[in-house]
């Protein structure tokens, strides 16, 4: 029995030190939030809050960051805490997948029960006169006239673009797990800059839908389904691209070896989340 225990030793788990990154990730959340809400009261003093979280986000996710990149980089990860952190990320995607479910149930709610079940009130012709099932609808109650957001625009080009950036972090990944560090850099930076081309699309998009289809967040129902669910996309964009770049940085630096880079792994399965969703997104929000 001694020598058994001697030649198989259970691996040691490493276990970090308190640390105060998910109180202040909480607190930066939250500020942002608030300020969110102000902000959709017409209180534009909710901005000032939203720029102090999002500053705490960043300084958290910095500080976050590099204190477990100096811990893998120092060998204390092992067997034990990488299979920690695969079901860590698989649950976080998941509560991301129930997250946008949310959303999508809201949109599939409206569509299909919601606005038939207005149109088909035999009171409502006394109400609303006008109002008919149709989709995009801001409601029956909503008076201004507006134009939803077309399929075959700007969406299309940034489907494109997310779908091309997902071709080129797999071969980004294909190329680590081959040890062939140029190529590695060269596609992790088409996928950054894929995605921040998709946010600078995005951003246009919004201009042209705010300044000349009269498409906001307040148009009713329609407007307020379109920009919850695109812009927290865009959200999640921008978080994804955060955390290629800094992937991208670690490739720079040398970081990873062919069998053992789990953070490049879990920021590509974030990113392709991030491209399934869109495809949701463009398909029952923007084409259907």
């Amino acid at each position: 029995m001694a020598q058994t225990a001697t030649t198989n030793p259970r691996q040691h788990y490493f276990v970090p030190q308190p640390m105060p990154w998910p109180i202040m990730g909480s607190i930066a959340l939250f500020c942002m939030a608030t300020g969110a809400v102000f902000v959709f009261n017409s209180h534009h003093g909710g901005w000032i809050s939203i720029a102090l979280g999002f500053m705490i986000l960043l300084y958290m996710l910095f500080r976050w960051f590099g204190a477990v990149i100096g811990e893998s980089e120092a060998g204390k990860y092992g067997k034990w805490e990488d299979v920690s952190f695969r079901w860590g990320m698989s649950w976080f995607i998941f509560s991301e997948v129930m997250f946008f479910a949310g959303f999508f149930g809201a949109l599939f709610y409206t569509r299909v029960l919601s606005v038939p079940d207005l149109a088909s009130l035999e009171s409502q012709a006394l109400l609303w006169p006008n109002f008919t099932a149709h989709w995009p609808s801001a409601g029956p109650a909503f008076s201004e006239k507006f134009s939803p957001m077309a399929a075959w625009g700007l969406p299309a080009v940034n489907t494109l673009l997310l779908l091309s950036s997902g071709v080129t972090v797999t071969i980004a990944h294909w190329a680590l797990k081959e040890n062939k560090r140029a190529m590695l850099s060269l596609f992790l930076f088409f996928t950054v800059a894929l995605g921040v081309a998709f946010l600078a699309f995005q951003a246009t998009e919004y201009g042209h839908a705010y300044s000349e289809l009269n498409l906001k967040l307040s148009t009713g129902v329609y407007g307020s389904t379109f920009f919850m669910l695109t812009g927290f996309h865009g959200f999640h964009v921008t978080l994804g691209a955060i955390m290629l770049s800094v992937i991208l940085v670690r490739c720079l630096l040398g970081h990873f070896k062919p069998d053992h880079h789990f953070a490049f792994e879990a920021v590509a399965w974030y990113w392709h989340f991030v491209d399934v969703v869109w495809l949701g997104l463009f398909i029952f929000v923007y084409w259907l």
